[in-house]
């Protein structure tokens, strides 16, 4: 059982005087009593959000740790900063994972089934942030090694490969193209998502712990990927996908026609773009969303076009709001034909009415053209976010057809001790590309050392039906401060959430149920006619069961909150 204290939503108040059904007769008078060979034993389990999370973050421990803390009146900085150690164990950029996460652990959240999930990434930005305003630093490694390392990229793949061997203790060099580091997360991201001092904050942190940054130095040109492999015992490509991909239809040739990638490039590099009175945009990812909110910020009116319906749309749903909050329009149901062309510039674009039929291979209904049904849209910009890939000019070694840069299962790729990671090997999350570096960094270190590759505890999830969730009071999800859009368009850089408060961060912290982990409810021992369970007298410390005293009832597994307890039979359960 662990150590740690938890707290829960709602306390039981002392013993409970009348027992619900049980196997023997109440009292203490020694009469003959009926037995179950059943006993109870404490199996931790994992809870559905760490699951859900690419990262395999320790979730739950982080929000009780909050929790707890002040239960037991623990200085809230002692608290921030011991979380900061939990959060960075795997993730060294909660502050940005904070703001453009799509939090799939929230979506796996058991408090679902209560009123709304605990709001995981709002905390870890607090967290994030709370860190950078309070100038936390890394722990320097605790010993080094004559090994090096080239990492390529400065993205959150690259980031995180660095950071991790800096830390194990190796000499780390990053090499970007780009005048600054951060790669998609400072190029592809509007800064009113994700404003450039956090990104500086949290790429400078990692610089701090050793780590050479070389930057406007590109890979196959000043420098080329055979001489980082001579040079260095081991490399990291995260080179991203920062090419965008055009539509193949007639007239994308013309001025005024763009990427994604390209427009949000040109827009985070600070490059003047007339994007005119209309702007079209096509596609329904999170880049579409940003290239039609940061024309909206240029003054343009702006459509996207979809081949689907929202349902569909892979963009964050916030982001989705965000855009019809600032006006944009969105189309469904509709694919592009032609560009239409006036003297070489974009004047708009023949789209095809579409229906949805069977799903495809992403499991999404797939969009069926409606014969005869056609539409115009006028525009000045059109812009093109349907998809990306990763420009693999040095890199051609290293591609395996249309599969981009492949890699076994610790991310090494088919040359020895060059590995890889992020969206150079699959479009994926930024937490995915975090992931990713992790597991790179941590093969790297292993076969340097000659050691085995340390695998994940395996433990059963805990689901909403193993528990008792009646036990949890219902509790408001925290919300964030927004701008209002006349702030937005006014700045248009200013970050539009302003995020949780300290007290919002606690209070959501104890919204957390502790799925498949104690949290010091006391139910099982409210619900024991026997004494059979033991009560610790300090707070934290684990619960204990005299087994020579129970008589093998169910009922605190049957009432455990959290699902933590189960019964098992020792005369027939081996282990």
């Amino acid at each position: 059982m662990e150590s740690e204290a938890h707290v829960g939503i709602k306390r039981s108040s002392g013993k409970k005087k009348k027992k619900l059904g049980s196997l023997r007769s109440s009292g203490s008078s020694g009469s003959a009593t009926e037995q179950s060979p059943r006993r109870p034993r404490y199996v931790e389990k994992n809870p559905p959000c760490r699951m859900g999370c690419p990262q395999g973050t320790d979730i739950r421990g982080i929000l009780t740790k909050i929790a707890a803390g002040e239960k037991l009146g623990v200085d809230r900085r002692e608290t921030w900063n011991e979380v900061f150690r939990m959060l960075t164990a795997k993730n060294p950029l909660p502050a940005v994972c904070g703001r453009v996460c799509p939090h799939p652990c929230e979506t796996e959240c058991n408090r679902n089934e209560v009123d709304a999930p605990a709001s995981i990434n709002n905390v870890e930005r607090f967290v994030g942030d709370w860190a950078i305003e309070h100038g936390l630093e890394f722990k320097a490694p605790e010993k080094t090694y004559d090994e090096s390392v080239a990492v390529i990229g400065s993205g959150p793949a690259g980031l995180s490969t660095a950071y991790h061997l800096a830390l194990k203790g190796y000499a780390v060099t990053i090499y970007e193209a780009f005048p600054k580091a951060g790669g998609m997360l400072r190029y592809g991201i509007p800064a009113y998502r994700l404003p450039r001092e956090v990104i500086d904050h949290e790429v400078q942190r990692i610089v701090d712990l050793g780590v050479t940054l070389k930057l406007n130095t590109v890979v196959g040109k000043d420098i080329s990927l055979a001489e980082l492999r001579e040079r260095n015992q081991a490399v990291f490509v995260g080179i991203g996908a920062h090419q965008g991909r055009l539509l193949g239809i007639p007239g994308e040739d013309a001025a005024g026609m763009w990427t994604g990638t390209s427009f949000l490039n040109a827009v985070n590099s600070g490059v003047e773009v007339d994007v005119g009175k209309r702007v079209l945009v096509i596609g329904g990812g999170d880049t579409a969303i940003d290239a039609a909110r940061m024309s909206r910020r240029h003054g343009a009116k702006v459509t996207i076009v979809y081949r689907r319906t929202r349902d569909e749309m892979p963009a964050i749903d916030e982001e989705i709001l965000g855009a019809e909050e600032e006006g944009v329009d969105l189309k469904f149901l509709a694919a592009p034909i032609e560009i239409l062309t006036e003297d070489g510039k974009c004047a708009g674009m023949r789209c095809q009415v579409c229906e949805l039929g069977e799903p495809d291979e992403s499991g999404r209904r797939r969009p069926v053209p409606v014969e005869g049904e056609e539409f115009t849209i006028f525009a000045d910009t059109i812009v093109a976010a349907i998809s990306q890939a990763p420009e693999f000019d040095g890199f051609e070694s290293l591609v395996e057809g249309r599969d981009w840069i492949k890699v076994d299962e610790g991310g090494e790729t088919k040359e020895g001790m060059v590995f890889s990671g992020g969206d150079d090997v699959n479009l994926g999350l930024v937490t995915i590309a975090i992931f990713q570096g992790r597991l790179a960094a941590d093969t790297i270190h292993a076969r340097l050392r000659g050691i085995e590759l340390e695998q994940a505890e395996d433990r059963p999830v805990i689901k909403a039906d193993r528990m008792v969730l009646t036990y949890y009071e219902k509790l408001l999800r925290e919300q964030c401060g927004h701008l209002s859009v006349e702030d937005r368009f006014n700045d248009p850089e200013s970050e539009i959430e302003s995020g949780l408060t300290e007290e919002q961060a606690v209070r959501e912290a104890m919204r957390c149920m502790s799925c498949g982990s104690c949290f010091d409810c006391g139910t099982c021992w409210s619900y024991c006619q026997d004494s059979a369970i033991i009560k610790p007298l300090q707070a934290g410390e684990p619960y204990r069961v005299k087994l020579e005293f129970c008589k093998g009832c169910d009922k605190c597994a049957e009432q455990c909150p959290c699902g933590y307890i189960e019964m098992y039979d020792p005369t027939t359960t081996v282990g």
